[in-house]
């Protein structure tokens, strides 16, 4: 099946998934939610040559990760701190993913900001972290340097694949941003509406950045 119509698939799965979670219909979004990242998963798996063959096996384990966390954290109460190891391996996989190769350069300029933003998120966040602290820390520190990367990679490199990673590095770290603030510093209304709204498209423009 074309990339295309699997990416217009995802779309619309994860539009259900955000309308039955804002319905309170946790079945379907239990069904849902783990669908589109299938769904995007699959488009991945479409990518054709040429290809680097090795980026696209570090981007489909990060969506593979992403999909062991989303099944684990549809239990957050339960299994909050096996979804955060999830999203850290998939992170890690991005960071692999995205980090220049032997002899090219990278962007030192633009990182300065991302340090900015992470601290001020942990600085936020670490009153109410308790042991979580450290975790957090690390984790804030993996996202925030994979959406350096992805700007990075995007500024030295140019054209359109790099431009979806970036614009799905970011749209990431937005998404993981309001959940944060939501469970750890104050709960904010459409919390839930927004980290779906993001995290999809990040996925879907991750993988096709392959």
């Amino acid at each position: 099946m074309p990339a295309v119509i699997l990416a217009a698939l995802s779309l619309l799965s994860a539009v259900m998934a955000i309308l039955c979670d804002a319905k309170g219909s946790q079945p379907l979004f239990r069904v849902f939610k783990p669908l589109t990242m299938a769904l995007i998963i699959s488009v991945a798996l479409a990518a054709r040559p040429p290809v680097p063959a090795s980026y696209k096996t570090l981007i489909l384990a990060g969506l593979l990760c992403s999909l062991a966390g989303d099944v684990v954290l549809m239990f957050p109460d339960r299994w909050f701190e096996a979804g955060l190891v999830s999203f850290m391996a998939a992170h890690v996989f991005y960071i692999l993913a995205f980090k220049p190769g032997p002899g090219q350069p990278f962007s030192a300029t633009i990182l300065l900001p991302f340090i900015i933003f992470g601290l001020l998120m942990f600085r936020t966040l670490a009153p109410s972290l308790g042991r979580l602290k450290l975790p957090v820390l690390v984790y804030i520190a993996a996202i925030t340097v994979m959406a350096w990367l992805a700007a990075s990679r995007f500024i030295m490199m140019g054209g359109t694949r790099p431009l979806l990673a970036f614009a799905g590095g970011i749209l990431f770290l937005v998404s993981d941003s309001v959940l944060a603030y939501d469970r750890f510093a104050k709960k904010l209304g459409p919390a839930q509406a927004i980290v779906l709204g993001t995290y999809f498209p990040a996925q879907l423009l991750i993988a096709l950045s392959i």
